[in-house]
């Protein structure tokens, strides 16, 4: 990927089930970014703009530093990752920080009632 001087987006990763409901909550309201799933299926990362690791302090997800990649590429930013929503399937550029915050915690929220119920 040529270097266009713009810098690389930031990844929050998150474990799948949480995460596939995040997608749907955003899918849903606000539109999601692109999304990497692990080849495992254990864990899905969201796309955010560059910065964010830097405040990110979701307690069990991880926000990190991608070095490429993630936006107009088709090669994922992350080795051993591939495409959930690619970047030409996703609504925006980037999940913004704090609308994917509010659909994680949503998610959290409605994974525990489904867990009481089973």
């Amino acid at each position: 990927m040529a270097d266009t001087g713009e810098a690389a987006p930031d990844l929050v990763t998150v474990p799948a089930r949480e995460g596939l409901e995040a997608v749907d909550i955003l899918r849903l309201r606000h539109g999601v970014g692109p999304v990497l799933h692990d080849r495992e299926c254990d864990t899905l990362g969201f796309i955010v703009p560059p910065g964010t690791a830097e405040r990110w302090d979701l307690p069990g997800s991880a926000c990190t530093q991608t070095f490429g990649g993630g936006r107009r590429g088709t090669q994922p930013p992350v080795t051993g990752t591939g495409w959930l929503v690619p970047p030409e399937g996703a609504v925006i550029e980037a999940t913004e920080p704090e609308r994917l915050r509010a659909a994680l915690a949503e998610a959290v929220s409605m994974l525990r009632v489904v867990d009481r119920c089973t």
